[in-house]
């Protein structure tokens, strides 16, 4: 009985529109682990001799930091992203219901003199 390869989704990110719109999906999901794994698929996809070249890292380094396990800096995640000529946008939230897994915090905090935070009643 043959086994079947593992998909290897870089095969499939061909065009920028693929690609913003897997890294769009993905960033949805509200997982780094994933996030941080589609991100290495993109340069996969790219070549990843090129992205780490363009981004100062080594290749090496760019294969470890898109793993699932992996915990890369900001900063390296960054660099990644602009040697793929990509960018992190942000926008408000027009959804008026907050869910429960939301990362905006609904509670309004004053600072104490102190420098210590206080929930506001």
């Amino acid at each position: 009985m043959k086994t079947a390869k593992p998909l290897d989704i870089s095969a499939f990110l061909d065009s920028e529109e693929k690609i913003a719109a897997y890294l769009t999906a993905v960033m949805e999901d509200n997982d780094l682990s994933l996030l941080l794994q589609a991100i290495g698929h993109v340069a996969k996809a790219r070549g990843m001799a090129t992205i780490a070249k363009d981004s100062g890292l080594g290749r090496e380094s760019l294969y470890k930091a898109f793993t699932e396990s992996s915990q890369p800096k900001f900063d390296t995640i960054n660099r990644v992203l602009n040697a793929m000529n990509i960018s992190i946008q942000f926008a408000p939230i027009t959804d008026t219901k907050k869910s429960s897994d939301s990362p905006v915090r609904s509670t309004k905090r004053t600072p104490l003199k102190s420098g210590k935070r206080k929930e506001a009643a």
